[in-house]
């Protein structure tokens, strides 16, 4: 299977490859192949968060989420130097306030709640919303050239303290708020934020490698993992939370076909060949 939606820029992509029954993007190239869809981001020069651009991450994740038989895991990263260089100054004065609150809730949201896990492939500095928009992804692989860094602070704000808290400690998130210094990828994996850091060259075979094992899970498992996690997460005590969400995710998994096909393969030495039900 390969499929591509459109996006980017550099010309009118309208038509252009578009899968039925999605929308077109601008700024957003998606592709879906082998139960994996690559969604880049395209926004010269440096991939800054517009208005537009916050909408339609919204709706790309949204709609990704919802093709059930074709994506298992989703990739997200950008097109050049930067991943996101954060919003984009030029441009945002202009918006209305309420406005960009709640495209910004919406696009980060999106990535929170797919239905299917996201990996983020970083492959330059994530600053300021761009940093958000790294940690709302479920797991991190990055390029050697990527850096992390909540500069708001150098420009009289404050933001983004939040996420730090997915996946940092709180003198970590501190550090990164209050001093606006750019962390290294390197950094990052030392303090367990992100899971590998390779050459330039080599972070989209390496993301793909571990979306590879990801979209070889049984779909259905997949999917309620990641609303398990999700569901977890809101949840501090250990008890309320294996009530509430995981023994009745297990419920649900224990009836699947998907269950009842890993257990005959393993007794007949072979691949499972899960159907996501």
């Amino acid at each position: 299977m390969g499929q591509r939606m459109t996006g980017g820029q550099g010309g009118s992509r309208e038509g252009k490859g578009e899968r039925k029954g999605m929308s077109s993007y601008k700024f957003i190239d998606v592709e879906v192949s082998d139960y994996i869809a690559t969604v880049t981001v395209d926004r010269p020069p440096a991939n800054a968060m517009s208005l537009d651009l916050y909408d339609e991450i919204g709706a790309v994740f949204r709609e990704v989420g919802d093709l059930v038989d074709d994506v298992r895991v989703a990739i997200l990263t950008a097109r050049g130097k930067y991943f996101c260089a954060g919003r984009d100054v030029k441009v945002a004065r202009n918006d209305p306030p309420e406005k960009r609150s709640a495209s910004v809730r919406a696009a980060f949201g999106s990535l929170l709640h797919c239905a299917v896990p996201v990996i983020g492939a970083i492959n330059g500095p994530a600053l300021g919303a761009g940093y958000t928009l790294a940690t709302f992804c479920d797991l991190l692989v990055a390029s050697e050239l990527a850096t992390f860094a909540l500069p708001e602070i150098n420009f009289g704000l404050c933001g983004g303290y939040t996420s730090t808290r997915r996946g940092l400690t709180a003198y970590q998130g501190r550090k990164l708020a209050f001093t606006g210094e750019p962390v290294s990828a390197e950094t990052m994996r030392e303090w367990g934020v992100v899971d590998q850091v390779v050459p330039p060259g080599e972070l989209m075979a390496e993301a793909r490698k571990l979306a590879a094992v990801l979209a070889g899970k049984s779909p259905l498992a997949l999917r309620m993992a990641k609303w398990s996690a999700n569901e977890v997460d809101k949840i501090l005590d250990f008890e309320q939370a294996y009530r509430a969400v995981e023994s009745r995710a297990s419920l649900v998994l224990a009836a699947s076909e998907d269950h009842a096909e890993a257990n005959l393969a393993f007794k007949e030495k072979r691949a499972p060949r899960f159907v996501g039900r």
